[in-house]
C-alpha cells in the first residue's frame, strides 16, 4: 500500500500543464508514474529554452507570452518618452525663465507617472492591456473610438515631428558632408525625397516587426544616440560665446567670438552696448509672454508615452503592476533629467535667440562643426529609429477599430504600416514648421492621452463596491481630469490668440 502511495515531489507537480495535476496522478497507475514524471521533467526542460510554453494557471492577457526584459523594457518606453520634444525644451525654457520651466516639467512629469498608474490599475481590474479596450468597457463604443482617434493622431503627429527632423536636418548633414557654403538644388540636398528614402529603407523594415519588445535593442542604441546630443550641448555651452557672432556674406566671423565686448556687430548693422550685451545674456528666471502659450503644450508632448505603455506591459517577461510602474517611474525619471538639462544648457548657451528647434540655431555660428555634425548624425538615428515604436500603437488602434476579432494577418499588418508611413509623409512634406505640430498635438490628444482619459476610464471601470464615487481615489481622478480639460483649453486659447494675433514665431528656417 505504501509502495502505491509514494508522495510525488511537490516541484513536479508544479510542471503538469493547465493545472490538472491532481486528476493526471489519479489516472495513472503506479508503473507508469515514472514515466508521466519524466515527461515533466523533460517539459521542465523544454520550458527554460522554449519561453512560449504557456501555463494557464497564470493569467494572460494575450495570445502569446511575453518576452521581453526589464531592461528591454525600460529601453523601448524610455524612447517612446524621448523624441524630438527634447529639441523644442531649450525653447521652451527661453518663454517661460528657469524657474517656471523646472516647477511645470516637474508637474508634467510626475502627472505623467500617476497617470500611468491609473491605466495600470484599470487594466488590472479587467484584464485587458490594450488602451481601445479600456475604452471600450468604460464608455462602450464611443470610448474605444475617442481612444483610438486620440492614439492616431497623437502618435501621427509625434511621427511627423520625427521625421520633419529628418527632413530638415539630413540635408544640413549632407551639406556639411559635401563642404558646401549654400544649399544647392540636387535631389539628394532635397529634404522631402530624403524623407521619403529613409522612410522606405529604414523605417518601413523595422516597423514590420510582428512584436514591439524586438525593438529593444534599436530602442537602446537609439537613447545612446540622444545621451551624446546631451553631452554636446552641454559641451558647447562654454564653447559658443554670448552673444553670438553673426556671419557675413562671405562666412567668416565679425567680431571678437572669445569675449563679450562692444567689439561684436551684427549684420544689421547694431553694434550692441554693455548694458544690452548683459541684458541679452542674462538668463530669465520667470517669463511670461505670448510664446508662453507653446510651453506646456510641448512639454506634454514630450512626456507623452501612454499609448505604448499598454503594449509594452502585454510583451513584458513575467508582468506585473508594480514590475511595469517601476519601468515607467525608472523611464520617466531619466528623461525628466536628460529633457531639464538639454533645456538647461541650450537656452544658456543662446538664450533669447534659440529656436523652436535647437539643433538649427547652432548652424547660426558655423555650420561646418565638426561636434554639431555628428550631433545631428545622432539626432537622426534617434529619431529615425523612435518612429517605428511610435507606429505600433497606431497600427494596433486601426486594428482595433476595424478589424476586431481578426486573428494576425501579415498582409494586413504590412498594408496599415505602408498606408501610415505614406500619410505620415505626406503631412511632413506640406507642414510649414515643427512648432505647428507641438503646439497642436500637444494641446489636443496629449491632455486626452495623459489626464482625460486615463481618469476617466479609471472611475467606471473601478467597481463601486471596492472604491465609491466619493472615495478620495476616485476624487482625485476627477480633479485629474479636469485638469486635463482645463489644460486643453487654455493651451488651445493661447495659441489661437498667437496666430490670429499674427506673433507666432517660426520655427527656424527650415
Amino acid at each position: 500500500m505504501e509502495s502505491g502511495h509514494v508522495p510525488i515531489p511537490t516541484e513536479m507537480v508544479e510542471f503538469v500543464p493547465n493545472g490538472k495535476h491532481a486528476e493526471a496522478m489519479g489516472a495513472q497507475p503506479p508503473s507508469e508514474r515514472d514515466r508521466f514524471i519524466e515527461n515533466q521533467n523533460n517539459q521542465a526542460e523544454l520550458e527554460e529554452f522554449l519561453p512560449h510554453v504557456t501555463d494557464s494557471k497564470k493569467q494572460r492577457f494575450t495570445d502569446f507570452e511575453g518576452k521581453t526584459s526589464f531592461g528591454m523594457s525600460v529601453f523601448n518606453l524610455s524612447n517612446a518618452i524621448m523624441g524630438s520634444g527634447i529639441l523644442g525644451l531649450a525653447y521652451a525654457m527661453a518663454n517661460t525663465g528657469i524657474i517656471l520651466f523646472l516647477f511645470l516639467l516637474t508637474a508634467v512629469a510626475l502627472l505623467s507617472s500617476y497617470s500611468i498608474h491609473l491605466l495600470l490599475k484599470s487594466s488590472g481590474i479587467v484584464g485587458i492591456r490594450a488602451y481601445e479596450e479600456l475604452g471600450m468597457r468604460a464608455f462602450g463604443l464611443p470610448g474605444k473610438l475617442a481612444a483610438a482617434i486620440a492614439i492616431t493622431l497623437q502618435n501621427i503627429g509625434a511621427m511627423s515631428s520625427y521625421l520633419y527632423i529628418v527632413k530638415s536636418e539630413l540635408p544640413l548633414v549632407i551639406q556639411t558632408f559635401l563642404n558646401l557654403e549654400e544649399k544647392t538644388s540636387d535631389w539628394y540636398m532635397n529634404g522631402n525625397y530624403l524623407v521619403v528614402m529613409v522612410s522606405v529603407a529604414v523605417i518601413l523594415p523595422l516597423a514590420l516587426m510582428k512584436q514591439l519588445g524586438y525593438l529593444g535593442y534599436a530602442s537602446g542604441f537609439s537613447l545612446s544616440c540622444m545621451v551624446f546630443f546631451l553631452i554636446s550641448v552641454i559641451y558647447k555651452k562654454f564653447q559658443i560665446p554670448c552673444p553670438l557672432p553673426e556671419r557675413d556674406i562671405n562666412g567668416t566671423m565679425i567680431g571678437n567670438i572669445s569675449t563679450y565686448d562692444s567689439s561684436v556687430v551684427y549684420q544689421n548693422g547694431h553694434t550692441p552696448t554693455v548694458e544690452s550685451v548683459e541684458s541679452i545674456c542674462t538668463p530669465g528666471m520667470f517669463t511670461i509672454n505670448t510664446h508662453t502659450a507653446y510651453t506646456i503644450p510641448i512639454m506634454a508632448f514630450a512626456f507623452v508615452c501612454h499609448p505604448e505603455v499598454l503594449p509594452i506591459y502585454t510583451e513584458l517577461k513575467e508582468p506585473s503592476k508594480r514590475k511595469m510602474q517601476h519601468i515607467s517611474n525608472i523611464s520617466i525619471t531619466v528623461m525628466y533629467v536628460m529633457y531639464f538639462l538639454a533645456a538647461l544648457f541650450g537656452y544658456l548657451t543662446f538664450y533669447d535667440q534659440v529656436e523652436s528647434e535647437l539643433l538649427h540655431t547652432y548652424s547660426r555660428v558655423d555650420p561646418f562643426d565638426i561636434l554639431i555634425l555628428c550631433v545631428r548624425v545622432a539626432v537622426l538615428i534617434a529619431v529615425t529609429l523612435t518612429v517605428p515604436i511610435v507606429l505600433f500603437p497606431v497600427r494596433r488602434a486601426i486594428q482595433h477599430m476595424l478589424f476586431q476579432n481578426k486573428p494576425f494577418n501579415w498582409l494586413r499588418h504590412v498594408l496599415i504600416a505602408i498606408v501610415l508611413l505614406t500619410l505620415i509623409n505626406l503631412l511632413v512634406i506640406f507642414a510649414p514648421t515643427i512648432l505647428g505640430i507641438f503646439g497642436i498635438i500637444g494641446a489636443t490628444s496629449a491632455p486626452c492621452l495623459i489626464f482625460i482619459f486615463p481618469a476617466m476610464f479609471y472611475i467606471r471601470i473601478m467597481p463601486k463596491e471596492k472604491e465609491p464615487m466619493k472615495s478620495t481615489p476616485k476624487i482625485l481622478a476627477a480633479c485629474f481630469a479636469g485638469l486635463g480639460v482645463l489644460f486643453m483649453i487654455m493651451s488651445l486659447s493661447f495659441i489661437i490668440i498667437d496666430w490670429t494675433s499674427g506673433s507666432s514665431k517660426s520655427g527656424g528656417s527650415h
